[in-house]
């Protein structure tokens, strides 16, 4: 089976700023990949190449077994980070539009865009104008937009972006929707609970390079965990009494349970004896590694951060943060 996408040495700058590194990929048709990583990692930048809305300075790529998107656009669909609406135009009529640009038409076009309107509880927004939408309304018009020609190739750049959990969570739905029909999908995210959430493969890319390409299975696999969530019995004991255990970098608490960050040398298994002993617990677990912490411990070198440091790194990739830079 061919593969969707192929991107070999990809260069993008601007003027004195790389935005893209030497990039290779290559996205297997039938996949669903997350691309992660800040904002200002260089996610776009590397989808608008794939997209030929950019051209790349260095190297090559192919997108469904073409040299360029633009011999293909009528199998892809795409979903921009920034609106795409013409405001004025009612949401049917928008919809009517954009998919005769994708090749369809016939008598049931209308009918098929009500349908898809329906399916997002947006069918009483047929007349209404765009510009009357609110944001996440709009963002789930252009996904229909991005979606109604049953696309091979979806692209999605931070697609969850201006939706509320339940409109996220439908979006989602959409997505898995999509993916199970047969269409490749790529999309770029930020929120990396998003990517562990949807994807079966994910690529961080950070400051405009690759440091993580794998499946979602394997990256659990193969970092350990180091954190241990603890629960005290007594809900006002001290933190504190942990945290100068040996093998302990640093807890955090969120109500009452206790985030207990490990030195990466040091083994839960005797850990969590000692953790016991010094608190009695009412709950005690391994916490599995998140992608936010496969993050920190690539950035860091896999060393133990500083609790600044540490902090500094997860809100670069929890709440949209400015690339981090070392």
């Amino acid at each position: 089976m061919a593969n969707a996408v192929v991107l070999r040495n990809l260069t993008k700058t601007f003027g004195e700023t790389t935005a893209v590194s030497r990039l290779d990929l290559t996205v297997p048709t039938g996949a669903l990949y997350g691309v992660i990583g800040p904002n200002g990692a260089g996610k776009t930048t590397m989808i608008r190449m794939i997209l030929s809305i950019l051209f790349p300075d260095e190297g090559d790529l192919s997108v469904l077994g073409h040299p360029t998107a633009l011999q293909a656009k009528d199998r892809i669909g795409y979903l921009p980070e920034e609106r795409g609406l013409y405001k004025r135009m009612r949401v049917g009529d928008f919809l009517v539009y954009m998919a005769r640009l994708k090749g369809l038409d016939g008598q049931g076009l209308r009918g098929e865009v009500q349908k898809w309107l329906e399916r997002v509880d947006l069918l009483d927004c047929e007349h209404k104008r765009c510009q009357e939408l609110s944001k996440g309304m709009q963002q789930k018009v252009q996904l229909i937009a991005a979606v109604i020609h049953r696309p091979d190739l979806l692209v999605l750049d931070e697609p969850f972006s201006g939706l509320d959990p339940m409109n996220q969570r439908q979006l989602r739905d959409l997505v898995l929707e999509e993916h199970r029909r047969g269409a490749t999908i790529l999309f770029s995210t930020h929120i990396m609970t998003h990517a562990e959430q949807l994807c079966d493969h994910v690529v961080m890319i950070h400051r405009g390079q690759k440091v993580l390409d794998r499946p979602m299975a394997e990256i659990r696999d193969t970092f350990d965990p180091h954190r241990i969530l603890f629960e005290p019995l007594d809900p006002g004991a001290d933190a504190a009494t942990l945290r100068s255990m040996a093998g302990v970098v640093s807890i955090t608490t969120d109500n009452s349970t206790w985030d207990v960050a490990l030195d990466p040398g040091a083994s839960a298994a005797d850990v969590i004896p000692r953790l016991v002993a010094a608190v009695t617990p009412s709950r005690v677990e391994i916490r599995r590694p998140t992608l936010e912490d496969v993050f920190v411990s690539i950035v860091s070198g896999g060393a133990a951060a500083a609790v600044d440091d540490d902090a500094r790194l997860r809100a670069a990739v929890r709440d949209g943060g400015s690339e981090v830079r070392r």
